[in-house]
């Protein structure tokens, strides 16, 4: 338990009413799980405003609440906090409810439209082969040392992001990477945080439902490097023309890595086959099991990473090699009948391509390259044609299908998507509603030495439609047609 006194270092008070010596047991944002003794944090979000429960926390037990604006009628046995954000200052009480664990091991984040849970899950491997502890915050799963999550969001709400951080340092955790979503800069879950290093691994078009344009996506995403302390450093894409925005401001150490141009971390491709990829690394030719161009910068930014926070180059080299491909990232299975499948979570059109090209460079140029794909809904509409167009430019078929729908209507969504193929490609697309059936569709369109590309979901394992989640895995999926197929 915390004092509310002893909570509020370095958070910005526009008023308190009450008493601080009181001892909180707990920091809740959510009315339903307020417990006894907790302090409710009232934010205001997209859909609801916690205002509206601030009467409710109390009843259940709330004994303190921070907030933006007062109630009317102020309750004698509850103190007040009244500050101007409550996210701002939600994250630094979380931080200081759990005596910053962020300053006690060495955090380091990840933050880019495509390959930051590459990035992230990669670094967390490399360092538990070095022998070290490590944790790992992303999409796919949260992992404190070998004990595992369940990840709902790419970066944690502020309250789970010390918690978990805090469990690290218990467990004498040293390093920790983390994925920095824009979401998570904008609505500051990560203030307050005391990052090591910065990784930025590119820009593209994506999240522009939230953040309506590509320049404010961008500085958001700049937020994060602006805050790196000077011990931290930052190390960026520079192949990437927004790589260097992110150095505009920031006092960290500046590193980049390139393929293209001048780097302080620079590879070159010497091989690049679907048994993995040959690169030269600052005059080091290594062997690595993962695939394409993408992941030759996911690899040259691990190695980067690795290396300044003190691995010996060597040692991260040998390492680099042993690694194994991400779950839903080009994670591909060569059927008994020589079909090629291919599940990735490539759900951007820069990731799509990125992933088409890597396919097209790799075949000999007699195999159909077979892609499924959709869009989620409830997220932003205006990359459904460029998805389209790049799936029917860069493929020999393509099935468009549902993604997570969520709550709009699929078929529309399906239309949008095929609103952005020309007409010349046209004759090689068709729809299917349901992805399984797309699925199965795509296994039955494929022959001998053909290539299935199931694109957009990756990882997960389930899917969303009006509200509801069901179990969905691709992989899974790919697999049972394939040998139903095959076995007939």
């Amino acid at each position: 338990m915390k004092s509310v006194k002893d909570i509020l270092d370095k958070v910005v008070v526009n008023a308190i009413h009450g008493n601080t010596e009181i001892r909180v047991n707990a920091i809740v944002f959510d009315s339903r799980n307020v417990q006894k003794n907790c302090l409710f944090a009232a934010q205001k979000g997209l859909l609801f405003d916690g205002h509206q429960f601030i009467d409710k926390a109390i009843e259940l037990g709330a004994t303190v609440i921070l907030c933006e604006k007062l109630p009317e009628n102020l309750n004698k046995n509850t103190t007040y906090i009244q500050v101007e954000d409550s996210n701002s200052a939600l994250a630094l009480i979380a931080s200081n409810f759990y005596d910053n664990p962020s300053s006690k091991l060495k955090l380091i984040g990840i933050t880019g439209t495509n390959g930051k849970t590459t990035v992230a899950t990669l670094l967390y491997k490399l360092f538990q082969m070095a022998g070290y502890k490590t944790g790992l915050l992303s999409t796919v799963k949260i992992l404190v040392d070998t004990k595992q999550y369940e990840a709902t969001h790419t970066t944690p709400n502020s309250v789970a992001i010390n918690s978990y951080l805090n469990e690290m340092v218990a467990l004498g955790v040293d390093y920790c990477f983390m994925e920095v979503s824009s979401h998570g800069i904008h609505q500051k879950r990560t203030e307050g945080l005391q990052f090591a290093g910065g990784v930025f691994t590119n820009l593209t078009h994506d999240h522009l439902d939230y953040h309506k344009t590509f320049a404010e996506y961008r500085d958001v995403k700049k937020i994060f490097f602006d805050c790196l302390p000077k011990t931290a450093f930052a190390l960026v894409n520079i192949d990437d023309k927004n790589g260097s925005v992110m150095f505009q401001n920031t006092e960290a150490k500046r590193q980049t890595y390139a393929l293209k141009t001048m780097a302080d971390f620079k590879a070159k491709i010497i091989e690049n086959q679907f048994s993995g990829l040959v690169l030269n690394i600052n005059n080091n030719e290594v062997y690595t099991k993962l695939i394409g161009r993408f992941n030759a910068y996911n690899l040259l930014a691990v190695y980067g990473a690795s290396v300044l926070l003190g691995l010996d180059s060597a040692e991260a080299l040998r390492h680099l090699s042993e690694l194994e491909n991400v779950t839903g990232r080009f994670q591909y299975l060569i059927s008994k009948g020589g079909i090629t499948a291919i599940v990735d979570y490539a759900h951007t059109p820069d990731a799509l391509k990125n992933v088409l090209e890597t396919i097209n460079e790799i075949r000999t140029g007699n195999e159909q390259v077979i892609t499924v794909v959709g869009c989620g809904g409830n997220r932003d509409k205006a990359k459904r044609p460029v998805m389209g167009r790049i799936a029917s430019q860069l493929s020999t078929q393509v099935v468009v299908t549902s993604d997570n729908p969520r709550n709009e209507d699929p078929q529309t969504i399906i239309e949008e998507i095929e609103a952005g193929i020309e007409p010349q490609n046209l004759g090689k697309s068709l729809s299917i509603l349901d992805r399984a059936q797309a699925i199965k569709a795509a296994s039955k369109l494929a022959k001998k030495g053909d290539i299935i590309l199931i694109a957009g979901k990756g990882h997960e394992t389930y899917q969303e439609i009006n509200g509801n989640r069901s179990h969905f895995d691709d992989y899974e999926q790919i697999t049972q047609q394939l040998n139903l197929i095959e076995n007939q």
